[in-house]
């Protein structure tokens, strides 16, 4: 989030109208709605996690243990057995 100056962007009547309400003061004004992304889609970190859940069911199937998961991927019991039983949509 970057910081703009509400004078360098909105026309002069919509400035004088905002400063009626809020004036020497920091205004945060949200996307729209339809228009965020949900948490990791910018970053990458939502497919960097759906692939690496993906690959500890595919482990856990083919008959890997929950204690050699854990280790492999530095998580805790309770992590792998939330990603290994967890149904699928």
């Amino acid at each position: 989030m970057k910081y703009i100056s509400a004078s360098q962007i909105l026309p002069e009547y919509l400035l004088h109208e905002l400063q009626k309400y809020v004036h020497g003061s920091i205004v945060y004004v949200p996307s729209p709605e339809g228009s965020r992304k949900k948490w990791g889609e910018v970053s990458g970190q939502r497919e960097y996690f759906q692939k690496r859940n993906l690959e500890i069911k595919q482990l856990f199937r083919m008959g890997h243990s929950i204690d050699q998961l854990m280790c492999s991927y530095c998580l805790s019991e309770d992590s792998i057995r939330k990603i290994v039983y967890k149904k699928d949509k």
